[in-house]
């Protein structure tokens, strides 16, 4: 189930929450340097990940699941946020161009059809960043941050997600590599837990980030679906091999095909019994 819309508020609230929310979004901007013209889509809880966008991108809108509840976004304007189903998103067909999801995969009871949903909003050559909390990592193990709690996933597991569900994976990343401790000291050096991380220990993460794009399959044409596949028909006779062939003919039609160099059969007639 989704952590509810009032401990994730909290929780990016607290000195914690932004610091993580820095490290992340930090991330987030490396994949994505560039949305202009482009229409961003955040699902599950993004808002503390979008506003890098919102001076950029063509707009900037985003979702939060009914089952997690939503907060009003942003304090400054006009609400950009709106509250639905992950399976039924309401937007048209191949009308966004990128999406990013957090806090969505690891907590959903849905999983195939949101990221089919994702699929169907998706524009030709569109993205979907995926942030999930890595099962190796001590996050995944803090039960009183957001990314304790629902299923972590390894790499090789978000990749098999995407992939069952028609996306690409591209690129991978990883961030949080401090540990989940509300220290001030820790959230100081927290930069540097980043650098050393990101060099040397990238396997113990706290969040693990694919990029995927949106595989489409060459369709079939009608007419050559349509068109039987023609196999030769083998079929044996009774008593053994077939006799040698009569002078002068050189096939058999045995119901239906043909079978080079033997006698008619009926093959309505069963097989003698011994």
């Amino acid at each position: 189930m989704y952590t509810d819309i009032v401990d994730l508020r909290e929780f990016y609230e607290s000195g914690l929450g932004r610091t993580a929310q820095r490290m992340i979004r930090r991330r987030i901007r490396t994949i994505w340097p560039d949305v202009r013209n482009q229409i961003v889509l955040g699902v599950g809880y993004t808002t503390p990940y979008l506003r890098p966008f919102m001076g950029e991108a063509d707009r900037v809108v985003a979702v939060m699941p009914a089952s997690q509840g939503v907060s009003f976004w942003p304090a400054e304007g006009p609400g950009m946020v709106a509250l639905g189903d992950e399976a039924d998103l309401p937007f048209g067909d191949n009308t966004i161009d990128r999406v990013l999801l957090v806090h969505g995969l690891e907590g959903t009871e849905q999983l195939r059809p949101m990221m089919r949903e994702i699929w169907r909003v998706l524009a030709g050559g569109g993205r979907v960043l995926a942030v999930v909390p890595n099962r190796r990592g001590l996050w995944a193990r803090a039960d009183w941050t957001p990314f304790g709690h629902g299923f972590p996933y390894s790499a090789s597991q978000l990749k098999q997600v995407l992939r069952d569900t028609m996306f690409v994976p591209e690129r991978t990343r990883h961030a949080l590599f401090m540990p989940p401790l509300r220290s001030h000291f820790l959230q100081k050096t927290a930069p540097a837990w980043e650098e050393v991380g990101g060099r040397w220990f990238k396997a113990f993460a706290g969040v693990t980030m694919i990029e995927a794009s949106k595989q489409i399959f060459a369709g079939v044409s009608r007419r050559a679906a349509q068109q039987p596949v023609k196999r030769r028909l083998i079929v044996p006779l009774p008593g053994g091999a077939a006799p040698a062939a009569r002078s002068g003919s050189a096939r058999t039609t045995i119901a239906g095909a043909t079978i080079p160099g033997g006698d008619s059969v009926d093959c309505q007639q069963p097989y003698p019994r011994t």
